[in-house]
């Protein structure tokens, strides 16, 4: 199956007050196309490092990345990402829908296919009604799903999404991961970093962790956990 991530020795080493932190050591990575995939570790372990060497944000020290065949540092290679950070910043004073222009404006979509394509992922977020007012009205859930149809809008292959269900109440994550096996559902890769278990649980094929900067299991829940052992329970295992 092909690989949509793939990373191979990727190592980060960042200069530091008397030395020198290496934030990933030796990453081999490989997503297959269509999965949904959490990656997880905790704080510290390296996971938004990664994910910003995938966003072309900063480069490796050494190794390699690339998304779907094309080394991460290319334009086209980030055309085809979607991508949703932490905690999402965008201009209060725009509506909804001006945002969503503005962002397919800079993936130089013609008005004609922006047009539609805002009206698809404002449906696909279920924000249609709100969508000519103001952000600085929107609530925290509300915020988060402006923030995945701003990611959704250039139609990327693959989605990356940074604590997605973060801050959210039930009713809010459960939105999210219907939104998730929806992307899933059209063909579309979904790399999600997450504190979450229990989410991930829910809506992941298969989990990635990493602790201090390396790579310590990869693979679906259920080959990962014993009998009975929740990913909770397997997680502070392998960490520690």
């Amino acid at each position: 199956m092909e690989a949509v991530i793939e990373t191979k020795e990727l190592a980060v080493r960042f200069p530091a007050r008397g030395g020198t932190v290496d934030a990933l050591k030796g990453l081999n990575l490989s997503v297959p196309r269509g999965s949904v995939v959490g990656f997880l570790g905790p704080n510290g372990a390296g996971k938004t490092t990664a994910i910003h060497v995938l966003l072309g944000f900063i480069s490796p020290t050494s190794g390699s990345a690339s998304i779907l065949g094309r080394d991460v540092g290319s334009s086209i290679a980030r055309d085809r990402i979607g991508y949703l950070p932490e905690h999402p910043v965008t201009y209060g004073f725009l509506t909804g829908r001006e945002l969503l222009h503005i962002a397919g404006r800079l993936f130089r979509m013609e008005r004609k296919a922006l047009k539609a394509a805002i009206d698809r992922v404002l449906t696909l977020v279920d924000l249609s009604a709100a969508a000519d007012r103001r952000i600085a009205t929107y609530s925290r859930g509300m915020m988060q799903r402006i923030g995945l149809a701003q990611a959704l809008i250039n139609n990327p292959d693959l989605v990356i999404l940074d604590e997605p269900t973060g801050g959210l109440d039930p009713i809010g994550r459960a939105a999210i991961r219907r939104l998730i096996a929806s992307l899933k559902q059209e063909g579309k890769t979904v790399f999600f970093s997450s504190h979450e278990l229990s989410e991930v649980e829910l809506v992941c094929d298969r989990v990635v962790i990493l602790a201090r900067g390396r790579l310590v299991a990869e693979g679906p829940v259920s080959d990962l956990t014993g009998r009975g052992e929740s990913l909770e329970k397997y997680f502070l295992k392998v960490i520690t």
